[in-house]
């Protein structure tokens, strides 16, 4: 049994995994890169595969760094079954879709770029079209039941507990008399996230491929979350601020409307809580994000996999997704209108990273105001620029105009949909066979060198993190090789020189900016400015040379 990593590898998209065993290919995962410029540039590159060799695939869940590269992989051809739960599966059904409305809409606005340089439009890398299309080759399966891929393979889908029908899912081959189990965790959630049961643990596994998101870190302020969250609206809403949470549509949005359901079961006694409650349930809280809305349905239309707490709630006659001042605005129309009104108001939008979306517009007409709050709630990617914002920038562009960061900025871990450090040791912890090795993938390198080193001191069980494109087969010598180069490599070092030559360009107008400021007033001696002068003669003059020397290249 071999598998070669092609995805989140050092990174935290692009699951991407190629499984070769008992005489068959198979996918686990295949998702699309999101964040930098250079990283989305990776979704564009062809499959380091032929997509007619692979026989199967199995999707630990519907987010789109897990998915969203299927309507890329059906258009090349491939017809094979996507395994994946029941709401995954509808998940799917409008999340895709959506992506490929993105890639539209994205595509169009980099064309009009294109005409203008006199540059050849390209499609996008999927439509919206391509992507209802390929849900025709998904197969909906249940929790905990064995699946017999054929009589060598079967396969059991687990709850993960990070969104809703995420999987943790078990595979067995039967190779030359000898069955080898290894189980990938696609994404592992909290034990608390609302809604969702607690991640299932497994009892045993020759081998993990286990994510790293938070391997270096644990989630702080987990049971006081709500108060806190109740704490920040109502003092942004009695400065007649907005509260704008970029949220991600699916799971978040949904997790954030159930803690506002709940709230009023706790604390009211308290005075000071139920007074900050008294001013939520008097605040408007929009949820403005089409797929959000629809996500909102596909939760409802799967109940029977919340946790007991929320069954018991929903038995009660509750609808933990519900509450009064709630309301959803599906058109451009009613999303502008929002950045229209001078109310204090909750907007709950996606992008969760604030890379695309309605959350930019709602950003553009808050992030200036200091009686504002932008309130995070989930990972932030690096490059993105929600993590420009958590991490303290003063100034950020958004739609090419540069804004001051003045509203306050707030970020609760307590939200997050990924497991942190300690339950995802207590994973490994809870294996009552534990696995012969385990390999970090879905993480950033130095989060996943500190979980390394943790997992090795507290179980002594051997650690890997690949690398991308590296195979290794799993055995007790577990060989690898490096079957593929990233192909991005080459066209990271070319971005690096369209990188420098933006940062010089803007040296060069700052440069300017003082001259004229400082230098060329009167009483600047002539010998300063011939300094200056033959400087920037120097630069011209290389300038020059790079230009003539690339055409000696052509």
């Amino acid at each position: 049994m071999n598998i070669t990593f092609l995805g989140a590898t050092k990174t935290v998209t692009g699951s991407n995994f190629l499984v070769e065993a008992a005489g068959k290919k198979f996918l686990v995962d295949c998702g699309m890169y999101q964040g930098q410029a250079k990283d989305e540039m990776e979704n564009e590159e062809p499959f380091l595969y032929d997509v007619q060799d692979i026989d199967f695939m199995l999707l630990t869940h519907a987010h789109i760094d897990h998915s969203g590269r299927i309507p890329k992989l059906y258009n090349e051809g491939y017809r094979g079954p996507v395994y994946a739960t029941k709401a995954t599966c509808e998940l799917c059904g409008i999340m895709l879709p959506d992506s490929g409305h993105i890639q539209e809409q994205e595509n169009e606005w980099k064309n009009k770029k294109r005409k203008r340089k006199g540059q050849k439009t390209l499609p996008p890398l999927y439509t919206a079209e391509d992507a209802i299309k390929c849900l025709e080759i998904f197969r909906p399966v249940k929790y905990d039941e064995i699946i017999d891929i054929d009589e060598n393979i079967h396969v059991r889908f687990n709850d993960a507990g990070h969104m809703l029908g995420s999987s943790v899912i078990e595979i067995w081959v039967k190779e030359e008399g000898k069955i080898t189990k290894t189980v990938f965790t696609g994404d592992l959630g909290n034990n608390n996230i609302p809604l969702l049961s607690e991640p299932t643990m497994i009892e045993d596994a020759d081998y993990l491929v286990m994510e790293s998101t938070y391997g270096d870190r644990l989630h702080v302020d987990t049971e006081n979350k709500a108060e806190l969250f109740l704490n920040i609206v109502a003092e942004t809403i009695e400065k007649g601020g907005t509260v704008v949470i970029p949220s991600f549509a699916v799971g978040r949005t949904q997790e954030i409307l159930y803690e506002l359901n709940l709230i009023k079961l706790e604390k009211m006694k308290d005075p000071k809580f139920r007074r900050e409650y008294e001013i939520l349930m008097k605040t408007p809280v929009y949820v403005d994000s089409p797929l959000a809305i629809s996500a909102t349905e596909v939760f409802k239309n799967n109940e029977e996999i919340f946790d007991e707490e929320t069954q018991k709630i929903i038995e009660s006659g509750d609808n933990p997704l519900e509450f009064p001042g709630l309301k959803f605005t599906k058109t451009a129309d009613e999303s502008k209108a929002l950045n229209e009104s001078t109310e204090a108001s909750i907007i709950i939008s996606a992008s969760g990273m604030c890379e695309v979306g309605r959350i930019k517009h709602h950003l553009k007409h808050n992030i200036w105001n200091p009686n504002s709050c932008i309130l995070f709630v989930g990972y932030q990617a690096p490059g993105t620029l929600g993590r420009k914002i958590v991490d303290g920038a003063k100034t950020v562009k958004i739609f090419g105009e540069e804004f001051s960061v003045n509203a306050r900025v707030e970020y609760i871990e307590g939200y997050s949909g990924h497991a942190d450090q300690q339950w995802l040791l207590n994973f490994i912890y809870s294996f009552i066979k534990k696995p012969k090795h385990i390999f970090l993938v879905h993480g950033e390198p130095n989060g996943q060198l500190v979980l390394k080193d943790k997992i090795i001191e507290n179980t002594g069980i051997g650690v890997t993190i690949p690398d991308f494109g590296e195979k290794y087969t799993l055995d007790d010598n577990l060989k690898v090789d490096k079957v593929y180069d990233d192909p991005m490599d080459k066209k990271y070092l070319r971005l690096e020189v369209l990188e420098r030559i933006q940062t010089l360009q803007e040296e060069i107008e700052d440069m300017k900016n003082i001259i004229q400021e400082d230098f060329l007033k009167t009483e600047t001696d002539d010998k300063s400015i011939t300094r200056i002068n033959e400087r920037v003669k120097e630069l011209e003059k290389r300038i020059v040379e790079i230009i003539e020397n690339r055409e000696d290249n052509k």
